[in-house]
């Protein structure tokens, strides 16, 4: 899937990679808060949707390749792998550089459903492969659950407002920001392109830099591609959790997951359809990111006023760390048979 380069060109493309993705992440992010003010969507939609499924290229890309070169394992593992990078590195280390404000409609509603999204796809794939069928049923899923949620989102913003506005409790209208919705968009689509293609570099350098220290395919596989994949929205969340754009965050995370674990997964086998794959998925990975999903609930739960915006906190972030932590050892051991 990525060619041998030499040794030196390895160190100028991960190093090229991490200066393009910081500088697109934060091209990209601006563009897009713009975006979303100009049009009057929500920000969690444009996280979700834009933000969500345009940093979740680079798994599409990789899941296809894998797929059609028969590399089932790495197709599957690549999806799911970047779904719990994303709860427990991603979000992790988003709200390490500053505590995320989670509204009821992502606690009550995101962090279940991705569960249950979790859980659905371990029936679907409970006899070890996936065929075009069970694809397409993925991809359908898909289909009817986005446009849903988004819906939700947008009913649950205007109620929310009607809520302030009698209360007395209505924003003053900003003042707009200079710039056309033409610049915005320019900037909004130059740093998508900038960024998945800086962490396509990145990645690449990245294995080839493996293979030549000597560390398996099959680990480079679990780690550095699933990890590498997820580069742009470790990238686009930590400039959104500086700039305070807490929706763009829990945005890009949820709709990446759902992203990936159904249109991903489901392009895939559809392309080529999988004829059995690591026990380890259904025991291993899906549950652990069935429970990681529900943590969103739990942590962004808000207990003295359910119906008021939680935070998830620093302590959060901590467990989130230390679970994957430990879910990397496990994986490790397991996948090269010591344990």
């Amino acid at each position: 899937m990525y060619t041998d380069i030499p040794f030196w060109l390895s160190l100028v493309m991960i190093v090229g990679g991490l200066v393009a993705l910081a500088w697109s992440s934060d091209l990209f992010v601006d563009g897009a808060a713009k975006v979303a003010k100009a049009l009057g969507i929500s920000p969690f939609i444009i996280g979700m949707v834009i933000i969500g499924f345009g940093t979740s290229a680079p798994e599409l890309c990789v899941s296809v390749m894998s797929g059609c070169s028969g590399h089932a394992n790495l197709s599957l593992g690549n999806a799911y792998g970047s779904c719990v990078f994303n709860i427990a590195v991603i979000l992790g280390v988003a709200v390490m550089v500053f505590p995320l404000v989670a509204r009821p409609a992502v606690t009550f509603v995101a962090g279940p459903g991705l569960a249950a999204i979790s859980l659905f796809s371990m029936f679907i794939l409970r006899d070890g492969s996936c065929s075009r069928i069970d694809a397409a049923i993925l991809l359908g899923a898909f289909a009817v659950l986005l446009p849903l949620y988004c819906w939700f989102d947008q009913k649950t913003k205007v109620v929310g407002k009607s809520r302030r506005k009698r209360n007395g409790a209505a924003q003053q209208a900003e003042p707009e920001e200079s710039g056309s919705i033409a610049v915005a968009v320019v900037k909004l689509v130059v740093g998508l392109s900038v960024l998945v293609g800086s962490s396509h570099v990145l990645v690449w350098g990245a294995v080839d830099l493996a293979k030549f220290i000597g560390v398996s395919d099959l680990v480079i596989g679990l780690t550095i591609v699933a990890a590498g994949t997820s580069l742009p929205e470790l990238a686009s969340a930590i400039a959104s959790a500086r700039r305070g754009e807490h929706e763009f965050v829990l945005g890009n995370i949820i709709g990446s997951n759902l992203f990936n674990m159904l249109a991903v997964v489901g392009l895939a086998c559809v392309i080529s359809p999988v004829d059995s794959f690591s026990p380890y998925v259904l025991k291993r990975d899906l549950p652990l990111l069935t429970l990681l999903s529900l943590s969103i609930l739990f942590f962004g739960f808000n207990r003295r006023h359910p119906m008021w915006p939680g935070v998830i906190r620093r302590r959060h972030a901590t467990v989130w760390l230390v679970v994957f932590a430990a879910y990397t050892v496990l994986m490790f051991l397991q996948e090269t048979g010591k344990l």
